[in-house]
């Protein structure tokens, strides 16, 4: 997802955009019927396909059951699988191109699980990538697809098109003016799912949300697309930032007092919880984005990955107790704060 920082539109606002695409194959049961051995001629065929076929450049299949905890939680946190994609028992794999916006998760909820991800509010750039790798797909894996239903999944909800978009956006100024409920009324009105940071299940935390689409049936995919990208986004943008207006407007100091008390607690703090680390560092990437902080928004949109725990534990190469987790954080935020 990498690219530079001031050409990534909408980013005061918008982490990241992704497009995802829920395939199943035709020969197979659903993971919801499927045995051990179909499971894992699931994960056969797929795995010789991304590997054979040059889908992108410098593909990696991981077989999930050959990680460890660690290094699946790695994937989570980094959001290239789920969490019940992590947990599951199930033999499943994930195939992730070398610049991790790309990842196939293998017997997740359906057989496939296709998503690009992208930096700000790129979600035409997503949508062609995504719909690029399901072209070559479908040229060697044969889909579950009705003629009146379209593509069939697990869940009734992806069935159609199977597609979602999404975006993890940045709500700060809407929290501290408690207008989130009015978010997520209007989310719910728009069959719109609100999410944590994880997604499904997940969260919030450090007033970051995914937003997405709930419905698929009946819809083709331009119409999500276009609804999604003239209305949701802009929208989600536009509420967002006139809530910062107001909270500039209406009282500057306290606002400067909120976020540089959180720069200098993230500077001097010699141990920090994650809850508290994502909530400052929320509050210093408003102030950031608002021009009252020198502090650059990749470097804060990094933090968020790094302070989790198995980056730290990654980071440190050894087993860490709660408390050398804590100390480890506050460390690393020190120094990147200080860079």
């Amino acid at each position: 997802m990498n690219a530079p920082i001031d050409t990534i539109p909408e980013h005061d606002v918008v982490l990241t955009t992704r497009a995802r695409l829920a395939r199943n194959l035709s020969d197979q049961p659903f993971l919801n019927r499927a045995s051990d051995l179909q499971c894992a001629h699931v994960v056969r065929t797929t795995q010789r396909v991304m590997l054979d076929v040059p889908i992108t450049d410098q593909m990696v299949w991981m077989d999930l059951d050959e990680l460890t905890p660690l290094d699946r939680s790695l994937l989570v946190e980094r959001h290239l699988i789920s969490q019940n994609h992590a947990e599951s028992s199930l033999h499943r794999g994930v195939a992730i191109s070398g610049n991790e916006q790309l990842s196939i998760m293998v017997n997740e909820e359906d057989h496939l699980r296709i998503q690009v991800l992208k930096s700000g509010a790129r979600l035409q750039e997503a949508y062609q990538e995504l719909m690029r790798v399901d072209t070559i797909l479908e040229q060697h894996l044969d889909f579950a697809f009705h003629d009146q239903w379209g593509y069939l999944a697990v869940c009734p909800t992806n069935v159609g098109t199977g597609i979602r978009f999404s975006v993890m956006v940045h709500l700060p100024a809407l929290r501290i003016a408690n207008e989130l409920g009015k978010v997520r009324r209007a989310a719910k009105e728009l069959h719109l799912a609100v999410r944590g940071y994880y997604g499904e299940g997940s969260e919030s935390t450090g007033n970051i949300y995914q937003v997405s689409n709930q419905v698929t049936l009946g819809r083709s995919e331009e119409d999500l697309l276009e609804e999604f990208a003239t209305r949701i986004i802009p929208g989600l943008i536009d509420y967002e930032r006139s809530a910062r207006e107001v909270l500039v407007r209406s009282n500057a100091t306290l606002l400067d007092d909120r976020v540089h008390r959180a720069d200098s607690v993230l500077r001097s703090a010699r141990l920090l919880k994650l809850d508290e680390a994502m909530k400052l560092l929320s509050r210093v990437r408003l102030g950031a984005a608002l021009g009252r902080l020198d502090v650059p928004l990749e470097a804060i949109d990094q933090l968020f990955v790094q302070v989790q725990p198995a980056h730290l534990s990654q980071e440190a190469g050894t087993t860490l107790t709660e408390s050398d987790v804590q100390s480890l954080r506050a460390s690393l935020v020190r120094e990147t704060l200080s860079a």
